[in-house]
């Protein structure tokens, strides 16, 4: 069987042929784009192929609907919403006269992010004090507003293929409000709650993705979905002796994926 990959995910998998990510279609060559035209399923399309594979009918993975949410926590908040999914309370505000209203819906301490193109724990803001909130409302585009949790630590949940394959805690440094690993949060591989874990394999199905990291906490003995990240770091995987080559390689010849 024909197996293809554009990103660099799987570029060690001997089980796959990576050609890379090319920003005009004409870039590959004949030979490769036969490859991309005739194989059963493109493995890590990329944003910019994945909606045009999918409009041509062919099978990626990640689906077409995980890219489409990628760093986008707008969408994702409002998915969420939608599929009542446990998610802290969020509004987003357009404008600076819905930015003046903010107040109006929340308390302080609050927790303040960059909607779009954030990740590891960049663009997250924890907001005790009006000026604090002035000054997060002067960047330009949507403000979007979540209920602060005082958290010490949260759990990463990686699914994939609708099965939870790795989860560990994170844990916030002294002082810190963010558990990040990439903002200096540590891991804990101590057992997680199996209600975590249910609530992760069922919040990806609803929202038909199929390779996410989930990141849930638990807050006043109810879990909730914080954000979902697809583009996930491995470093846990490592802490962990999971080899994540090996093992996507497995799913691939199993058809899992």
């Amino acid at each position: 069987m024909l197996r293809v990959a554009l990103e660099g995910r799987l570029r060690h998998c001997a089980q796959v042929i990576t050609l890379g990510v090319r920003p005009n279609f004409t870039d590959y060559d004949p030979a490769e784009q036969r490859l991309i035209r005739e194989a059963e399923t493109v493995y890590y399309p990329s944003s910019l192929y994945a909606d045009l594979l999918d409009a041509m009918g062919k099978r990626t993975f990640p689906s077409y609907h995980t890219y489409k949410f990628a760093q986008d926590k707008i969408k994702q908040t409002a998915l969420f919403q939608m599929a009542e999914i446990p998610h802290p309370h969020t509004r987003i505000f357009f404008g600076k006269r819905q930015k003046k209203t903010i107040l109006d819906y929340f308390q302080l301490p609050l927790i303040a992010k960059i909607p779009r193109g954030s990740a590891l724990g960049k663009g997250v803001f924890l907001i005790r004090t009006v000026d604090d909130l002035a000054r997060y409302c002067q960047r330009s585009g949507p403000a979007y507003i979540q209920e602060y949790f005082p958290l010490t630590r949260d759990m990463r949940i990686v699914v994939i293929g609708g099965r939870a394959v790795h989860a560990y805690w994170r844990v916030a440094r002294a002082g810190a409000h963010c558990t990040n690993v990439a903002a200096g949060g540590e891991i804990d591989l101590s057992p997680l709650p199996a209600d975590a874990l249910q609530l992760a394999e069922n919040t990806a199905r609803r929202c038909c993705w199929d390779d996410v990291g989930l990141d849930i906490c638990c807050h006043d003995g109810r879990y909730y979905v914080l954000e979902a990240n697809m583009k996930y770091g491995l470093e846990g995987f490592r802490r962990a002796g999971i080899d994540y080559e090996r093992l996507m390689a497995q799913f691939i010849l199993h058809g899992e994926i």
